[in-house]
């Protein structure tokens, strides 16, 4: 059997330990399972998305939306003050 080895940050290491104690399981057998099921079905077994929500579907149509209305002449355009740090 294979050993890995994972860097991972602690407190996320510490709520998955916990997570996994309440489902009867031990992180390193989640850890397997996940990688088993990874190798099965040649995919990662959860959604992956973009972490930023200005590039969400929803923002994406609103957007889109705005820019037809400006395009209409209807609307008012705005400056955005962003940091780029909090939303």
């Amino acid at each position: 059997m294979a050993q890995v080895n994972v860097r991972i940050d602690d407190d996320i290491k510490i709520m998955a330990d916990s997570a996994c104690k309440e489902m009867g399981l031990s992180l390193s057998v989640a850890l397997n399972m996940c990688a088993r099921k990874i190798a099965y079905e040649r995919r990662i077994p959860f959604d992956v998305a973009c972490s930023d929500p200005f590039w969400s579907e929803e923002n994406i149509a609103r957007l889109k939306k705005s820019i037809a209305q400006i395009e209409a002449g209807e609307g008012t355009i705005h400056e955005v003050d962003y940091d780029g740090e909090n939303l």
